[in-house]
C-alpha cells in the first residue's frame, strides 16, 4: 500500500499553488533585472489607479459641455486643450482608461479560457478532435481580425458590450494554437503517461495535469495581444461601432478630432498619444513577462 502511495506521489506534478508562488517568486526577482519591464508594469499600475480613482483625478466632468471654451490650446485651466464642446480633454482622457482596461481584461477574459480549451482539447486527443478544432481555427485566422471584428461589430451593432464581443470572436484563435503547441509537448511527459496508467480520467488529466502547464504561455500571449487588442477597439471606436457618445473612447475622441487636425492639433492628438502610450507600455509587459515566466527566453 505504502509503494502505490509513494507511485502516486511520484506521477504527479507540483501543485498549483506550489507552481504559483515559485512563479511569482522567480518573477519577482527577474522582473527587478528588467528596468525597461518594470517601467511597463509601473506605466500599467498608473493607468489602473487613473482608471478606478478617475472621479477623484479628473479636473472637470467629461460629458459637460461648454461651448464657450471650445477648442482652447493647451493651457493651465485646461492641460490637455478642450474639443469642439468645449469638454476637457484630458478629463475624457481619464475617464476614457476606464474604457479601455475595461475592454482589455473582457476581452482577455474571454479568448483566455476559450483559447486554452480548444487548445488542450485539440492537443491532447489529437485525431479528428485535432483536425476538426484546427480547422476550424484556421477558417477564422484567414480573415484579417481587424475586418472579421468590423463584420462582427456591424452584424451585432455599435456599442461597447458588441465590440468586445467582436473582437472577442477574432482574438482567440492565437492562444488556441499555442495550447495546442503546449499540449502537444506536455501530454508525452512522464507523470502524464503515468496518470494514464493509474487510471485517471480524461478530464482530469487536462484540468491537473496539462492546463496548469499551459497557462504561464497563454498568460504571456495575452499580455502581448493586448496592445492589438486597445487598437482594434481604438478603430472600431473610430468608425463608430464601439463606445457610443458621449462616452470617452480614444479612438471616438480622434474620429471626432480629426476635422479640426490642421488648425486644432490637440483634440486628435491627445487620445492618440494615449493610446500609444498604453500599447507601448502592454508590449513592453509583455515581453518582460515572456523573460521571465518563459524559460526559453529567460536570461541567465
Amino acid at each position: 500500500m505504502s509503494d502505490a502511495v509513494h507511485s502516486e506521489i511520484r506521477i504527479r506534478p507540483p501543485s498549483m499553488p506550489n507552481r504559483v508562488a515559485a512563479s511569482f517568486g522567480r518573477a519577482g526577482r527577474k522582473l527587478a533585472d528588467e528596468p525597461l519591464g518594470l517601467a511597463g508594469f509601473v506605466i500599467l499600475g498608473l493607468l489602473c489607479i487613473v482608471a478606478i480613482f478617475a472621479p477623484l483625478l479628473a479636473p472637470y466632468d467629461p460629458t459637460i459641455q461648454a461651448l464657450g471654451d471650445a477648442l482652447q490650446p493647451p493651457s493651465l485651466a485646461h492641460l490637455a486643450g478642450t474639443d469642439e464642446f468645449g469638454r476637457d480633454i484630458l478629463s475624457r482622457l481619464i475617464f476614457g482608461t476606464r474604457i479601455t482596461i475595461q475592454t482589455v481584461l473582457s476581452v482577455s477574459l474571454i479568448v483566455g479560457p476559450i483559447g486554452l480549451l480548444i487548445g488542450i482539447v485539440a492537443g491532447f486527443f489529437g485525431g479528428n478532435t485535432d483536425a476538426f478544432l484546427m480547422r476550424a481555427t484556421d477558417i477564422v485566422l484567414s480573415f484579417p481580425s481587424l475586418i472579421l471584428a468590423l463584420a462582427f461589430a456591424a452584424a451585432l451593432g455599435a456599442g461597447l458590450g458588441t465590440a468586445i464581443i467582436a473582437i472577442s470572436l477574432t482574438a482567440w484563435p492565437p492562444i488556441a494554437r499555442l495550447a495546442r503547441a503546449e499540449a502537444l509537448v506536455v501530454r508525452n511527459a512522464d507523470y502524464v503517461v503515468a496518470a494514464r496508467l493509474y487510471g485517471a480520467s480524461p478530464l482530469r488529466i487536462l484540468l491537473l495535469y496539462i492546463a496548469p502547464m499551459c497557462i504561464p504561455s497563454v498568460i504571456v500571449r495575452l499580455t502581448l495581444n493586448m496592445a492589438g487588442i486597445i487598437l482594434t477597439a481604438a478603430s472600431l471606436g473610430f468608425l463608430g461601432l464601439g463606445a457610443q457618445p458621449p462616452a470617452p473612447e480614444w479612438g471616438a475622441m480622434i474620429s471626432n478630432g480629426r476635422k479640426f487636425m490642421l488648425d486644432y492639433w490637440w483634440v486628435a492628438v491627445m487620445p492618440g498619444i494615449a493610446i500609444l502610450l498604453t500599447s507601448l507600455a502592454f508590449n513592453i509587459a509583455g515581453d518582460a513577462l515572456r523573460d521571465i515566466l518563459d524559460p526559453r527566453h529567460a536570461r541567465s
